[in-house]
């Protein structure tokens, strides 16, 4: 089934020019290809609609590109005529840069293939402040590119846990940034085609793809802060502002901490991982364990409402195995199940992301592909 993700729409097509009729044959093809699919051209044929010339003549400037590549032969059932070549996506060739600003204390970088699988990787150590200067970024990509043909990086996915519009991080509140044009910037620096993704949408990305979601479903990140990523028919949703799955800085109680966004009470501020941590601190055993269960049924209160509201079967929660555990997701599913069951509403299932590390790597990578077939 051909994915929908970053749609592109053939209407208005005869008034397209034939640069624009061709990009979007490209993007129909390579998302029935990608990330794993081996198909023939005439497989490609019957599931677009296309021509066998369109077909052909795509597949060839894709070939070029070093976007797929040919791996082997149709099976022939009746061993008469010429069996088909199959096409898939080609590993072999290009590579993209990914810089993660999300995690704690450090700075992480890969150099990936298409699937943004990690080929190389290097680490900044950051200071107990935990600040990030543009220059560590020019530093790291630059050491990443070392050994990169220049023609051969098919550009470069920066993550970054904030409010992201464009090339522009609007608002981090843990990186301290305000409007920082860093796309501009790198691009500027390396003359290649740069994205910025937040976090919840790149570590999303990677578990719709490489992981056990389908086309619909909610991802939580839980790490210094708490970030929500939504996916409704293959879409991400980034909302009127690009704030969409902010729900870490929705203060649940007024009279609560103090958060960096300038509230008190938001939600990171009493279960991100840095807040549970501190709390269970001198706790013994069954201390901890009372932490956990606690912020497992607050979670999945704050979340009731979205998957309500949006008929969601399926939420998916990452986090380090301290926290996001069998004691946070049982009290977490047994109050989504007091709160959200009802005879109309499939019973929504909260489970851990089971992908493994690199989440966040992979999914800026993933998202330099997309923004690279669809623009």
């Amino acid at each position: 089934m051909m994915s929908s993700f970053d749609k592109t729409t053939t209407a208005g097509a005869a008034k397209a020019s034939p640069s624009d009729i061709r990009r979007t044959n490209r993007s129909l093809i390579f998302k029935l290809l990608f990330p794993s699919q081996h198909r023939s051209r005439a497989d490609l044929g019957r599931l677009t609609g296309l021509s066998r010339v369109a077909v052909s003549d795509v597949v060839s400037d894709m070939l070029d590109e070093g976007l797929v590549s040919e791996i082997g032969y149709a099976a022939n059932p009746t061993g008469k005529g010429k069996r088909g070549a199959l096409l898939g996506i080609d590993t072999s060739r290009l590579k993209i840069i990914s810089i993660d600003l999300s995690q704690s204390q450090l700075i992480q970088g890969a150099v990936t293939d298409l699937l943004g699988v990690p080929q190389e990787c290097m680490e900044i150590a950051l200071g107990p402040d935990n600040h990030v200067e543009a220059d560590a970024i020019v530093q790291l990509v630059d050491q990443l590119r070392t050994d990169l043909d220049v023609n051969d990086v098919l550009g470069i996915g920066i993550v970054v846990a904030g409010v992201v519009q464009g090339g522009m991080v609007t608002e981090s509140t843990m990186l301290g940034w305000h409007d920082v044009n860093l796309g501009a910037l790198i691009e500027r620096q390396f003359n290649v085609p740069v994205v910025i993704v937040n976090d919840a949408i790149a570590a999303m990305l990677t578990e719709r793809f490489f992981g056990q979601a389908g086309h619909d479903f909610i991802f939580t990140t839980f790490g210094q802060g708490v970030g929500t990523a939504t996916l409704i028919h293959d879409t991400p949703i980034v909302g009127d502002h690009h704030a969409a799955g902010e729900i870490g800085h929705i203060s649940i109680d007024l009279d609560g901490p103090e958060c960096p966004c300038g509230k008190r009470g938001c939600l990171e501020t009493m279960i991100s991982v840095n807040a549970l941590r501190e709390r269970m601190r001198h706790q013994d055993a069954r201390g901890r364990a009372n932490v956990i269960r606690g912020a497992g049924s607050l979670f999945a209160s704050a979340m009731a409402m979205p998957v309500g509201l949006l008929d969601i079967a399926d939420v998916c929660v990452a986090g380090p195995p301290d926290i996001i555990n069998n004691t946070f997701l049982e009290a977490a599913q047994q109050r989504f199940d007091a709160v959200t069951g009802s005879t109309f509403h499939v019973r929504t299932v909260i489970r851990r992301c089971q992908v493994g590390g690199n989440l966040t790597l992979r999914g800026g990578a993933i998202s330099v592909i997309h923004s690279y077939i669809n623009g």
